[in-house]
């Protein structure tokens, strides 16, 4: 007998989370950075506490992350999930096709494909690009729902509120801002998170970010800007004039690239290692990023474009002068013995190629995706929407000469790593194509920002944004002027209990740079950061009395900073550093009557320090 009842309730249990999981590491993948933010965000949640910000490096996988919070935010019992993206459709389709081949249950969909069906009761992980017209679909679509999370992927472009100082909104933030109403909940998701806490965005609770760590195949700023450049890079850096357009070092970066992928494809180890599944041939991308301009992208197709006619045509004029010099990179790379091989390789498959403008006005019908490398030599030219979230797969190089005629901002230019993400297994095949001084502006946005990143993992309030005359954190558009003040302003790192140990470390005859070293040796990391000493060294040149490191400080239990042994205004005054003339780099440990204590570390150099002063825990 039929009984409808025997097919009820067919759902089973809510285990999307523990699938996604046991998926990844089917896979090898590594997991534990994934279940650590995951577990601190829904611990974030249930407190009650209703935006907050998960930051990372960037392309460091916090696409996978957000799969796995979905799937977890779902099982706990939340019905609605809405992703936010920027209003880029290639990288909604990106992303979107991720989230749907993790097989995550329900099927996530785009705004614009549930516009006739009814929300009901059912789960839903809505996708919606950050434009009016797709925010105002999904407001009228949930008008009749107040609970739902939102998850914003890169969340501090668009998001946050540049009229935030004229007591208005701007749309985009007006309409995230309604949509959230009372109830619901924020989590932006960004690898530049300053412009989420100057802005003051959607009241994001400094206290309560998580970091999402990298996986073990990740290659970042370590890798490509480190703070000793006196060492080999791990990859190939080329210098470029700081003027000029001459259009030589074009043409060597693309016939070094082809070079490249001739020597891994004819590498049988190295092209099995990196090969996916049956494909003949392992293909590779290049990314062309010199200018913010669609007209200056065409020219740069047109260069491109000439090199692969001239290398198709025997009979051009240009054909035996372009052999020639690919044949000089690869001698120079792989020695003769690989040079005629390598060469012959890239004249066979010239014609395997694609070459795509990423940010032209005009859209044809079929536009290829360059990002996941459809052919052999796989070229992509752009400007903005290249410089964030998007991700390329197989990058094998980079020719990048932005013009930064005023301040670098820290946010945008770490945002345009795109050279960033799993690198490892070819990172020492990778060139970079950049002129000098930029490099160096570039180098100095991220220790910038990762000394201000060191300092929001420490246990304390709102963390501290570094400026200078060449490099600021955000647009002072977005900067709150009512919850932030710019000043000398300090950083605190992890408390630790004080101990005979560290007084033996002070009083000793060790230089004060030393004597900071071997406090990070002794007590770790987070008392006092490796990372700061590597900035007092590569950043100053050392001389007699440029680090100042004052007498340890007494925290008397009437102040009220004697537990916390953090003082929002600061405990190195204008007396202490007057005390040292000649110091540049000011170091000062606290302690209380509990014997806890904590470092305390300003820079009296060419630089401002931007902090918020709200405080919300």
């Amino acid at each position: 007998m039929f009984d409808v009842n025997e097919f009820k309730n067919m759902r089973g249990k809510d285990d999307r989370y523990e699938r996604r999981i046991n998926a990844l590491k089917r896979k090898k993948m590594e997991v534990i950075h994934i279940e650590r933010t995951i577990d601190e965000a829904i611990k974030n949640i249930s407190g009650g506490y209703q935006s907050f910000v998960i930051y990372g490096e960037p392309q460091s996988g916090k696409t996978e992350m957000m799969i796995a919070l979905a799937a977890k935010l779902l099982d706990v019992g939340n019905k609605i999930i809405i992703v936010l993206l920027n209003d880029n459709l290639r990288l909604l389709n990106q992303n979107l096709d991720r989230f749907k081949r993790s097989g995550i249950d329900p099927t996530p969909v785009d705004i614009s494909e549930i516009l006739e069906e009814e929300i009901g009761e059912k789960r839903w992980i809505i996708f919606s690009k950050k434009n009016i017209n797709d925010l105002k679909k999904v407001k009228e679509k949930l008008y009749k729902k107040s609970r739902y999370i939102i998850i914003d992927d890169e969340a501090d472009f668009a998001s946050p509120n540049a009229k935030i100082n004229e007591d208005n909104r701007t749309a985009i933030n007006h309409a995230i801002y309604e949509l959230l109403s009372k109830e619901g909940i924020y989590i932006g998701v960004t690898a530049t998170p300053a412009r989420l806490d100057l802005n003051n965005t959607f009241e994001n609770i400094t206290e309560k970010w998580i970091y999402f760590d990298r996986h073990k195949d990740y290659v970042g700023k370590d890798s490509f800007f480190p703070l000793d450049l006196s060492g080999l890079l791990k990859y190939k850096l080329h210098e470029l004039p700081e003027s000029g357009d001459d259009p030589k070092y074009l043409i060597d970066s693309i016939l070094s690239f082809m070079t490249n992928v001739g020597f891994l494809n004819l590498n049988n180890d190295l092209k099995n290692e990196l090969r996916i599944e049956d494909e003949l041939d392992v293909n590779f991308s290049f990314l062309i990023h010199t200018s913010g301009k669609t007209a200056d992208h065409k020219r740069d197709y047109d260069k491109v474009i000439k090199i692969y006619d001239v290398l198709s045509d025997e009979s051009h004029r240009d054909f035996e002068k372009y052999v020639h010099r690919m044949f000089e990179i690869s001698e120079k790379k792989y020695g003769i013995q690989y040079s005629h091989d390598i060469v012959t390789f890239v004249l066979r498959n010239i014609s395997k190629k694609t070459i795509v403008i990423m940010n032209s006005k005009q859209k044809s019908k079929i536009e290829t995706d360059p990002t996941n490398p459809p052919s052999l030599f796989t070229i992509a030219i752009g400007g903005n929407i290249v410089s964030r979230g998007v991700t390329f797969h197989n990058l094998l190089g980079m020719f990048f000469t932005r013009d930064v005629l005023h301040k670098m901002q820290q946010d945008t230019y770490i945002q345009r790593a795109r050279m960033f993400g799993n690198r490892q297994k070819y990172l020492k095949f990778f060139e970079l194509w950049i002129p000098g001084s930029l490099y160096f502006d570039w180098q100095k946005c991220f220790v910038y920002h990762y000394l201000s990143l060191e300092a929001i993992r420490a246990d304390k309030g709102a963390p501290v944004w570094i400026s200078d005359h060449r490099v600021r954190p955000v647009a002072p558009s977005s900067i709150d002027k009512k919850t932030v003040v710019i000043d000398s302003g300090e950083m605190y790192f992890h408390k630790f209990m004080y101990s005979n140990q560290l007084e033996d470390i002070l009083k000793s005859e060790l230089d004060n740079f030393r004597k900071l070293e071997k406090i990070t040796e002794v007590f770790g990391k987070k008392v006092f950061p490796s990372y700061v000493s590597s900035f007092i060294s590569s950043f100053t040149k050392p001389y007699e009395g440029y680090i100042a490191i004052h007498p340890v400080r007494n925290v008397d239990p009437s102040t009220d900073y004697h537990a916390s042994l953090y003082r929002k205004r600061g405990v190195i005054g204008g007396h202490d550093i007057q005390k040292y003339p000649r110091a540049l780099h000011h170091i000062m440990v606290l302690k209380n009557s509990l014997d806890e204590a904590r470092i305390v570390y300003t820079y009296k150099g060419d630089v401002e320090f931007i902090k918020s002063l709200r405080q919300h825990v």
